[in-house]
């Protein structure tokens, strides 16, 4: 199937190349235009249903009419003079807000989507009056506008409000500020457009470089490039695709992981296909492009079909995670992968045809033997010492997995903005004179289970009681249904509602006391922020406990499948395990002890798990089956593993580099799990391909010999046509 697909590939490189180039800017445009109708921006709403919060959520929707896309915001109205309001001034402000509701919000027109795909977000805002502080220095408004808040076309909706209250109320000498929800979104992502800009031009730069570096040509730093966008835009179309026929919603996040994930391996297998065609031109000058790259193509298409297998197998059984947000990640990043997988066997073969040795022009190197460079003598000094360099790489990786010790796990969702943006300063001033939580309550809803109507009177002994909970600043007054069903009553904390403290009061003394004191007949419900997270952090601990341990034995299953053996398998998945372990610990160290932080951020070990052992054993995949095919050669063991390490240690540390670059780019992010995130994948990509495997698994290989691979054994069967002949002088980077 594999050397089907690459031999069409490169006997018909024109089709296929024009094929992938229709199919690809046609899907790009199509998953960028519909990306914000298949993406779900609230986290409560994967919840799984059995949970409180998501109980809350649900009668939220059925008897108040919130939307699920709803997105409220808080809209502090002060004196422009700086003195206390006046009840007149309240009256002004509560009529400013009801000729805001009455007022149709345009959404500006789109300017990078056709108009045709764009949805519309005008509407008129849902405004009422919340509360005056308690020394009158201003006043608070709830509104609610409804769309994906990071759909642009919504961000611009928001702006356009935002400028309409400003001017309605600046008439009248009052100010504004704006805070909670969306105005959190945008007023951080303008804060960070020039940022995110610089670094995405950066990363480029930096990949372009390494591959001019590497390779001394234009083209083959530009062509993988090219070719990797056009296969990762028709993946993410196909997946935003799926998602819109099939009704599931993806996270909002999705999207940015798919689209580094994709450039990262893309690149990486686009360099071992690469590498392997430089070597394979320079033992065989006689050869024609075309066929050298149906055979390079034909014999890496295994293990790099291998390789992807091993990360669709990982992110697959996130489709068994209770938590909505992993189990529609994980099928979203297979897809994708697979995607990508058919385009390493079509398109970039078919690439590798038609430029032949044109692709490394104008570099001379093909023309002269190379001199022999680090990957040489690093594969030299893997063979003459490896007991040496096994002990060191694990002293190294069990120092840095160290930093575990100690480790928490945060579930907070802190601005990336910090203190620096218009919204964290309206936040702040809201903070000095009300309750902390006041612009992110938690919310009590109650309804009747016995079909009777509920009244404020017969919920009064339960806002007494919530009321008297240590950490709450106020409880609102009861707010009943139309139909009387079900009431809801918001309870104020007096801690940050994005932080443990709040988690904690909501899942222990305000959830017992809603269960104590809710009146008879009732069932009682304690949503909001809080309440979500708390009960995310219960479903992502249930969910740790079934994934690793399946996500590991089907890359272990992968693994033996490809290597024929059971010791080979067993060798890599403890050193993919090491080096999770270091990459944690060593995040563990930079964002909650050096830091001083609150601890990783909940997704991060789970993600981390799947990113670093699943894209760290591609390398290792890499590696292991090229030793395979050395040792099948006759000669010592450990010269077997010298001339692996020549041949391959320059594609995996420019690869490991690429990746690395790739997902370091997310450190730059907006929110702190997504900086989380860029840091530690990144980190451990490093640690895959330069410790793991260049220099401990090769290590681990001398040692063990062809013992390796027991109990099959490299040369107990017959031996594959070697794709090479030795080259006389090692192949390096340059």
């Amino acid at each position: 199937m594999i050397r089907a697909l690459t031999a069409f590939a490169t006997r018909s490189p024109w089709k296929v190349i024009a094929l992938w180039a229709v199919l690809g800017i046609a899907l790009t445009i199509l998953g960028q235009a519909l990306v914000f109708r298949a993406t779900q921006p609230s986290t409560g709403a994967f919840l799984p249903a059995s949970y409180d919060a998501a109980a809350a959520l649900q009668v939220a929707e059925e008897h108040f009419g919130v939307e699920p896309d709803a997105n409220p915001l808080t809209v502090l109205v002060a004196r422009a003079d700086g003195a206390p309001l006046t009840a007149a001034d309240e009256r002004r402000i509560d009529a400013g807000a009801a000729e805001l509701t009455r007022q149709r919000i345009a959404m500006p027109p789109p300017e990078d989507t056709p108009p045709f795909l764009a949805q519309d977000r005008s509407q008129r805002p849902r405004i009422s009056p919340a509360m005056t502080a308690p020394d009158r220095s201003f006043r608070l408004l709830s509104v609610e506008l409804t769309g994906n808040p990071m759909d642009p076309g919504m961000q611009d909706l928001y702006r356009a409000f935002r400028d309409r209250t400003r001017a309605e109320f600046a008439q009248e000498g009052l100010r504004t500020g704006f805070t909670a929800g969306l105005a959190d979104t945008v007023d951080t992502a303008d804060a960070q457009e020039t940022r995110s800009k610089i670094v995405g031009g950066v990363m480029l730069a930096v990949i372009v470089l390494l591959h001019v570096l590497v390779f001394r040509s234009v083209l083959a730093a530009l062509l993988p490039l090219i070719a990797v966008s056009i296969i990762g835009g028709a993946a993410a179309g196909v997946v935003i695709g799926g998602a819109l026929l099939t009704g599931i919603d993806l996270d909002a996040s999705t999207p940015q992981l798919i689209g580094v994930v994709l450039v990262g391996i893309g690149i990486d297998y686009f360099l071992f296909l690469l590498f392997r065609f430089r070597e394979h031109l320079r033992t065989h000058p006689e050869q024609s492009g075309r066929a050298a790259a149906a055979e390079v193509a034909g014999r890496v298409g295994t293990a790099i079909t291998c390789a992807a297998l091993t990360i669709v197998a990982a992110f697959s059984t996130l489709a068994v995670a209770t938590f909505g947000q992993f189990r529609v990640l994980g099928p979203a990043i297979a897809v994708s992968v697979l995607v990508m997988l058919l385009g390493s066997l079509t398109l970039m073969p078919a690439l590798l045809a038609v430029t032949g040795r044109r692709m490394f022009w104008p570099s001379r190197a093909m023309d002269r033997e190379p001199r022999e460079g680090v990957a040489a003598r690093t594969g030299a000094l893997v063979a003459r010492r490896p007991l040496t360099l096994v002990l060191a790489s694990v002293a190294l990786l069990g120092a840095l997995a160290a930093g575990m010790a100690g480790m928490r796990v945060d579930y907070g969702q802190s601005s990336a903005g910090g203190g620096r943006t218009a919204s964290a300063a309206t936040a702040a001033e809201i903070a000095r004179a009300l309750p902390a939580g006041v612009s992110d309550p938690a919310a009590v809803f109650v309804t009747a289970s016995d079909g009777s109507t509920l009244t404020a009177e017969r919920l009064g002994g339960l806002s007494r009681a919530l009321a008297s909970v240590g950490g709450v600043g106020q409880v609102a007054p009861t707010v009943l249904s139309e139909d009387g069903r079900a009431a809801r009553i918001d309870v104020f904390p007096t801690v940050d509602a994005h932080g443990q403290e709040a988690r904690d009061l909501v899942s222990g003394p305000l959830r017992e006391a809603v269960a104590a004191h809710r009146p008879h007949g009732t069932e009682a419900h304690v949503g909001g922020t809080a309440a979500v997270f708390s009960d995310i952090a219960s479903a992502v601990d249930e969910d740790l406990k079934v994934v690793f341990p399946v996500a590991a034995a089907l890359i272990a299953l992968i693994l033996f499948l490809l290597l024929r053996s059971l010791l080979a398998p067993v060798v890599l998945m403890l050193a993919v395990g090491l080096g999770f372990a270091a990459t944690l610990g060593a995040s563990t160290l930079v964002f909650q002890h050096l830091s001083d932080g609150p601890g990783v951020d909940f997704s991060l070990p789970l993600v981390l798990f799947l990113f670093v052992v699943a894209l760290g054993t591609d390398y290792n995949i890499l590696i292991t089956d090229r030793i395979r095919e050395e040792m099948e050669r006759p000669g010592p063991a450990r010269a077997a593993v010298a001339r692996a390490v020549r041949h391959t240690a320059p594609a995996i540390a420019t690869a490991g580099l690429v990746l690395a670059f790739s997902f370091g780019s997310l450190a730059a992010g907006q929110g702190s799990a997504t900086r989380q995130i860029g840091f530690a994948t990144g980190l451990g990509i490093l640690l895959s391909a330069f410790v793991l495997s260049i220099v401990l698994v090769p290590a681990l290989a001398s040692l063990l010999g062809r013992s390796l691979w027991w109990p099959v054994g490299s040369g107990s069967g017959p031996a594959r046509e070697p794709l090479a002949k030795p080259a006389p002088a090692p192949v390096t980077a340059g």
